[in-house]
């Protein structure tokens, strides 16, 4: 009876042939993790090797972002929860990885940035924050690290984007993104600089309705008729003045200006010119739109990450205060010479004269 128990134990077990076939499968699948995963974590650990690595502790919470006077974010966009960045969690999570930016919106100010970048996330290879960063005019102290701390996650393949309209403005801006990557693309949404003075001046009265009138803020005497150009509202228009700063750091190839008013009238035109500055395919096209007639804005059929129609927010598309015209004469008189020599510098004619 032992000796037969003995001969049983020592017999090998024939597994029947589909159970063998899925038993090898099953070992060759675990081999092939496995060295994916070893070859992601020496690989990364590579581009680190030359400075002694950090603590694995988890980062805080970063600070809530200073957003930009009536460029309204949600406190969920602006708290951007650092993740953990392991290639075995990136993979099952399908998270990716949290690059710099490759593509950022600098400008301007009620422009229609927030309406550009909204369309553009529609895209599947488009990753944006929502919040506005602000980081090459008011968080630079904080370091690059910080910086990409805030950005989504993406994928091989994927853009990642960021927009701070103030960026246009703003002196230090253009070396600042140069030392970070001199390939970085540039968008520029542009509008006819008076319609775009009084709908900076529509939003800060509708914070502050005490303010000065927009012809007592226009002018620094109205008997001369001297504009004021310290006033923000002027300034920002003055678009060839900016765009000069730029062109020190970066080729007038590698920034697309986008028409406002175009984005409005043919949002799909306009993000096909972005879209293929950008590199990607034309994905975003005139059946992604709707003209919201109440509004009087283009809207979304469908937003990112969701089946219900989108349109922008109540702050967007005001109704601007009545503006005693021969003021607006004599702006669009002062705009001419800018605007000419924009178009020069552009080789685009934004018709606004």
């Amino acid at each position: 009876m032992g000796q037969r128990l003995n001969r049983c134990l020592d017999a090998p077990v024939a597994l029947p042939p589909l159970r063998r076939r899925l038993l090898l499968l099953f070992i060759m699948l675990f081999l092939w993790l496995y060295m994916f995963y070893s070859c992601a974590g020496s690989c990364a650990g590579l581009t680190t090797r030359g400075s002694p690595a950090p603590p694995r502790a988890a980062p805080p919470l970063p600070p809530l972002l200073p957003g930009e006077p009536g460029e309204e974010s949600s406190l969920e966009e602006q708290r951007a929860a650092p993740d953990a960045g392991s290639p075995i969690s990136s993979f099952f999570n399908g998270s990716g990885t949290k690059r710099l930016p490759q593509a950022i919106i600098i400008g301007v100010k009620k422009g229609g940035t927030r309406a550009l970048l909204e369309f553009l996330r529609v895209h599947p290879d488009v990753r944006a924050v929502g919040a506005e960063p602000h980081f090459f005019d008011r968080n630079y102290e904080r370091g690059l690290a910080w910086y990409r701390e805030l950005m989504p996650r993406t994928l091989e393949g994927q853009i990642t984007m960021e927009k701070t309209p103030s960026y246009f403005v703003t002196k230090e801006a253009p070396a600042r993104i140069s030392s970070m990557s001199k390939g970085t693309k540039l968008i520029v949404v542009v509008r006819d600089p008076v319609t775009r003075a009084i709908s900076d001046y529509t939003q800060t009265l509708s914070k502050k309705p005490d303010i000065p009138t927009f012809e007592s803020l226009t002018f620094k005497n109205r008997t001369t008729g001297l504009i004021d150009t310290s006033w923000s509202a002027i300034q920002i228009g003055i678009y060839a003045k900016h765009l000069e700063n730029w062109l020190l750091h970066f080729p007038i190839g590698q920034i697309l200006f986008v028409s406002g008013e175009r984005l409005i009238r043919d949002p799909a035109g306009e993000l096909g010119r972005v879209q293929d500055f950008l590199g990607l395919k034309r994905i975003i096209t005139d059946k992604h739109f709707y003209f919201n007639k109440t509004k009087g804005f283009p809207c979304l059929k469908k937003a990112e990450g969701s089946s219900k129609p989108h349109c922008l927010g109540k702050t967007k598309g005001r109704t601007h205060p009545d503006i005693d015209q021969e003021v607006v004469q004599r702006l669009r008189d002062f705009y001419r010479p800018f605007n000419m020599k924009f178009y020069q510098m552009t080789g685009q004619d934004f018709g606004w004269d």
